[in-house]
């Protein structure tokens, strides 16, 4: 496929990759790279197989054949939780969080070996515990305060907005310092104002903190504003990469979404 699985810029190299369910073909040969410290836009119409890549590379679906490679070590269909430790975050699409606990206590729930998750630590550890917890508190609400909403801190999580969750998902990559996070259609049923705050967060994160990220969504302006490049995906291959003008302006990705030529071209993502 001519991407060579050890070059130090791509951090996810996917060769060949297939996923079949019986006799739908929802992965279909995808190649690409990720590279490192980028903000990689994944687009396609519906049923192009992006939701189905993802959860692929993170672990979620084992893949019929083809191989994902991460910082040039294979992980193919290694599980979400080891991938989770080797940095590897795949979330949004739906937010799943703790409803009946606080923002910052969703949060703290998020790093593992912690000293009080074991019976003897309980008993003879106490002030380890202790420290932990101010810790993780510390650092749930330097997160929060990254995030712009220190002020849901003490607030339970069911009962804040669809956004907020997407942002509190975010926040949870931050607990334990993600490398790269696979964003699923954050876009998905928020208000313009919180997206704008969302991609704020995701500018910040990839330019201070050194994530790398791919962002499935169909908000093209969101798109526009944060992804460079862009890939295009259509019946489960990839279709074309370069950044958003040059994918609306190719040929093959129009007819992708429209099947009208060039004349629509700025309907493409819409």
């Amino acid at each position: 496929m001519g991407l060579m699985v050890h070059e130090a810029e791509h951090m996810i190299v996917v060769d060949d990759l297939h996923k079949h369910f019986g006799g739908f073909h929802a992965v279909d040969g995808a190649s690409m790279s990720i590279d490192r410290g980028s903000i990689t836009g994944l687009i396609g119409p519906n049923g192009a197989g992006k939701t189905t890549l993802f959860n692929v590379i993170a672990g979620v679906l084992k893949p019929t054949s083809g191989k994902v490679y991460m910082d040039g070590e294979e992980i193919t269909g290694i599980p979400p939780h080891d991938l989770f430790h080797k940095g590897l975050l795949r979330t949004f699409q739906i937010a799943h969080e703790f409803h009946s606990m606080s923002c910052r206590e969703n949060l703290m729930m998020v790093p593992g070996g912690q000293s009080g998750e074991t019976l003897w630590n309980t008993w003879f550890g106490r002030k380890r515990i202790a420290d932990e917890e101010r810790a993780l508190k510390a650092k749930a609400d330097e997160v929060l305060e990254f995030l712009t909403i220190e002020h849901l801190a003490e607030q339970k999580a069911g009962q804040i907005s669809g956004g907020q969750k997407k942002l509190l998902e975010l926040g949870r990559t931050m607990m334990v310092d993600a490398k790269i996070v696979f964003l699923d259609e954050v876009g998905a049923g928020v208000n313009r104002t919180l997206l704008n705050t969302i991609g704020d967060a995701i500018i910040r994160l990839n330019k201070e903190r050194g994530y790398t990220f791919v962002v499935i969504e169909h908000d093209m302006d969101f798109i526009g504003r944060l992804c460079d490049p862009v890939i295009c995906m259509a019946e489960g291959r990839v279709l074309a990469t370069g950044t958003l003008d040059e994918i609306k302006a190719n040929e093959q990705v129009i007819e992708a979404y429209l099947g009208t030529g060039l004349k629509n071209k700025d309907q493409v993502g819409a």
